[in-house]
């Protein structure tokens, strides 16, 4: 974000969403700790390269001038070019992963709307409170067609890699 690099922002994380500058909130223990046990999976699967961790992305191009999300997580396509100067497009991604606490309708709302008009192949919502994995595929005509949700005790895979399971129940606390 280019604001950030003129060192207009106070050196917090924001994103860019509608238009509008939102400050991140700072993260609770149990969101650190789920983030920390999803990035450790999915470096052992595709690798630490293409596993970024709140990094920007771009969306839309009717989307992409006002908005700039920053995902929690974010899964690279292994031909991806250039990752020192250029901004991953929706093409480049493979995954896109947030981390609820208290942004669950937001990011089942707002972000999958912005993911789905990208056409980002999958989506998944980390739902800390009901304590369940929403994984959100085949974006169609700016909405996901199909949304699942997975409880604890079920496992789930990426569509990119189907042989990696994880279940649900390790990135929640007891």
């Amino acid at each position: 974000m280019q604001l950030e690099e003129l060192g207009l922002l106070d050196g917090e994380r924001w994103e860019l969403i509608e238009g509008e500058l939102l400050r991140q909130m700072p993260k609770k223990r149990p969101h650190v700790h789920a983030l920390a046990i999803l990035t450790e999976w999915l470096i052992s699967i595709f690798g630490g390269r293409f596993v970024n961790v709140e990094a920007p992305i771009d969306v839309s191009p009717e989307d992409n001038p006002t908005n700039e999300p920053q995902p929690d997580l974010i899964v690279l396509r292994p031909d991806y070019q250039d990752p020192w100067s250029r901004t991953p497009q929706p093409g480049d991604l493979l995954l896109v992963i947030e981390v609820s606490d208290s942004t669950l309708e937001f990011d089942l709302m707002v972000k999958a709307g912005l993911y789905a008009r990208a056409s980002i192949l999958e989506y998944w919502v980390l739902d800390l409170r009901g304590r369940r994995l929403i994984v959100h595929r085949e974006p169609a005509n700016g909405h996901y067609s199909s949304t699942v949700a997975y409880s604890e005790e079920e496992n789930v895979s990426p569509l990119s890699f189907p042989a990696a399971r994880l279940a649900v129940r390790s990135v929640f606390p007891g």
